[in-house]
């Protein structure tokens, strides 16, 4: 038998991926880690700790190996069938919040696990929320993370393509983090994106396809004055403004990330 500090030592791993598994597996915090580190592992801890470090090893992301990911101070479930959420996103959840007037409705395309809706759900009691997917088991994740959370405002799930699924009324704000990465792009080889689910990754084409659906049926779907906010790649932000410029929208601009990288982009409907 080995203790967690022999095993934490002899991890092929980096010290915080080593941690963040084995206390996973041990259900024990960072400072428990520290503080017990004596502590002897039992022969079932120590092969599922060997298991996960192997898999890691492979390149299987760390969220799905824990089935956690942290997003906007939130501890999210994640599955394969979801992306993970990644802090870039939390500047579309600020926007959001800030451009959402009160007591107002709000709806999230392809939601995939829910973060946007569920940390959304979390700072605005006053709101509506609706989130929708095409995918069944995506939802499914959204709903789990929703009812983990006891949202203070319900959020309505909706199975469906962009549009196409939803009643015929309008929001005050859209958002979404589409699939935006161009089809064969070298990244979805690499790293995590090997393991998340390519059809929420990229459009198949040229990483606009979803921008074109979704910014051409805002208007249809907004009401007038709201908001359309959109996250997309890096060298991105040009090319969605300029779909958002070919529709009845005003105050078209982008949005910079932590990192100076345009973002968001967004417009409003005309009034």
């Amino acid at each position: 038998m080995q203790s967690i500090a022999r095993q934490l030592s002899a991890t092929p791993l980096p010290a915080m991926e080593a941690r963040i598994l084995l206390m996973h597996v041990l259900g024990k915090t960072r400072i428990q880690l520290i503080t017990q580190s004596d502590t002897l592992l039992t022969d079932v801890e120590l092969r599922t700790y060997q298991t996960l470090v192997q898999r890691r090893i492979d390149g299987e992301p760390i969220a799905y190996l824990t089935g956690q990911r942290e997003f906007y101070g939130l501890n999210l479930t994640v599955t394969p069938d979801v992306l993970i959420p990644r802090a870039d996103t939390e500047l579309l959840v600020d926007l959001a919040l800030q451009y959402t007037p009160q007591h107002s409705t709000l709806l999230d395309l392809g939601t995939g696990s829910g973060a946007i809706a569920v940390a959304i759900a979390q700072q605005r009691s006053d709101l509506q929320l609706w989130a929708c997917d095409i995918s069944a088991a995506a939802l499914k994740v959204a709903q789990s993370n929703a009812d983990r959370y006891a949202s203070p405002c319900a959020i309505q799930f909706v199975l469906s393509d962009w549009y196409a699924g939803l009643p015929e009324r309008q929001w005050h704000t859209i958002v979404s983090n589409p699939p935006y990465i161009r089809q064969n792009d070298s990244h979805l080889s690499q790293g995590d994106l090997r393991f998340e689910p390519q059809n929420a990754l990229t459009d198949h084409a040229d990483g606009l396809s979803a921008y074109r659906t979704l910014i051409s049926g805002a208007p249809q779907r907004l009401m007038a004055g709201g908001w359309l906010l959109l996250e997309h790649g890096y060298d991105q932000a040009q090319a969605v403004r300029a779909l958002l410029a070919a529709q009845p929208f005003t105050q078209i601009q982008s949005w910079r990330d932590l990192a100076g990288i345009e973002r968001v982009s967004g417009a409003q409907l005309a009034v």
